[in-house]
């Protein structure tokens, strides 16, 4: 096995799905609302410290996001340092041509911070939405990922574009527009789990981001090995990995814990009766919160935790899915402000070691 690379800088995320939260009085907030919400957090964040905000696309219910670049665009205007991405960008019932233009242009109106992350999607709604099918869930993910790939190293030298498969038209030397003014756009693979796809995310030359939403995080370590072999086979340069995981930050970890519980527990189980999963219950909870995926706490809980899956996995970026249902706005802005000024420094902190230990 080769070496492990010396880490990279160590980045600070915050993605959402603009998960539908309640107004004070319970009543759901409308989507149009939760849109402008996720703006106005994504300017706290940007003012508190974070490196990175992301927004998910989602076309159901309980989730407002379904246009991340839009939404993006209108956050690149009111913040100056924040990295902005999608959580994940649904490759599969998209066309890689309109995504690699959309977020071109959220480069250009961010003077450059714009990232797209690809991935599958937990959710299958867009396949009928758009009109395709579950039964080609697979070759879709592939050919659009090679498509995309084509696209963005074709940017990259300053050459047509040159592309044939079976889901779509080929493409015989045409070009895209905009071109990323910084080519090639900045772009991630989003990974839930399959050894197939952190390979594939490897032969393509995209950086890695882990989708770890359950269960302990060392588990993936076999995974992040995997990566940085296959980039090694290939003779390619390391490249980042980051960590996706949800959790939610408080002033004390019973506040946390409290606050969060009715919406997880409302979230999960809608959730896992449209996938056949039982109900969840206040133990499992505070299971997931003391030995798996779940960062739920004070800001010093939290930064331990975190530190510890930095450490474990080796990334350069955790990222931090701060919304949880329909736990409402002000506690998000509270919980961001905490993670940002509070939860990234004391993990800067703790890990300060590790940063020391591998320079040269």
């Amino acid at each position: 096995m080769p070496d492990t690379p010396a880490p990279a800088p160590l980045e600070f995320g915050l993605d959402t799905f603009g998960d539908i939260t309640t107004e004070p009085g319970g009543r759901p907030r409308a989507h149009a609302a939760v849109v402008r919400d996720v703006v106005a957090e994504a300017e706290l964040a940007d003012r508190v410290g974070v490196d990175a905000f992301g927004v998910g696309e989602h076309h159901r219910p309980d989730f407002a996001i379904s246009a991340p670049e839009v939404v993006l665009a209108a956050i690149a205007e009111r913040t100056s340092r924040l990295k902005l991405g999608s959580a994940v960008t649904v490759l599969s019932s998209d066309d890689p041509v309109r995504v690699y233009e959309r977020f071109a242009t959220v480069d250009a109106v961010s003077n450059g911070r714009a990232e797209v992350i690809l991935g599958r999607g937990s959710f299958t709604e867009s396949f009928p939405l758009f009109g395709y099918s579950l039964d080609d869930y697979e070759v879709l993910f592939e050919e659009k990922l090679a498509l995309f790939a084509a696209i963005r190293d074709a940017d990259r030298a300053g050459e047509p574009v040159r592309w044939r498969g079976t889901v779509r038209a080929p493409l015989e030397g045409v070009r895209v527009f905009p071109p990323a003014e910084h080519a090639p756009l900045a772009a991630w693979v989003g990974v839930g789990g399959s050894p197939a796809s952190v390979v594939r995310a490897a032969r393509y030359g995209f950086p890695l981001m882990l989708a770890v939403i359950g269960g302990d995080p060392r588990r993936f370590v076999p995974y992040v090995e995997l990566y940085r072999r296959s980039l090694a086979e290939r003779g390619a340069a390391a490249l980042p990995i980051g960590v996706h995981s949800p959790g939610y930050v408080a002033e004390t970890d019973a506040a946390a814990r409290d606050e969060l519980w009715p919406a997880y527990q409302a979230m999960r189980n809608r959730i896992g009766a449209e996938r056949g999963w039982g109900p969840t219950s206040r133990q499992e909870y505070e299971r997931e919160i003391a030995a798996g995926s779940l960062y739920v706490g004070s800001p010093e809980t939290v930064a331990r935790k975190i530190g510890a899956t930095v450490t474990a996995l080796g990334v350069s970026r955790f990222t931090l899915k701060y919304s949880n249902g329909t736990l409402g706005h002000e506690r998000l802005m509270r919980g961001i402000e905490l993670y940002g000024r509070e939860v990234i420094p004391a993990v800067r902190a703790l890990t300060a070691p590790r940063v020391a230990a591998a320079a040269p």
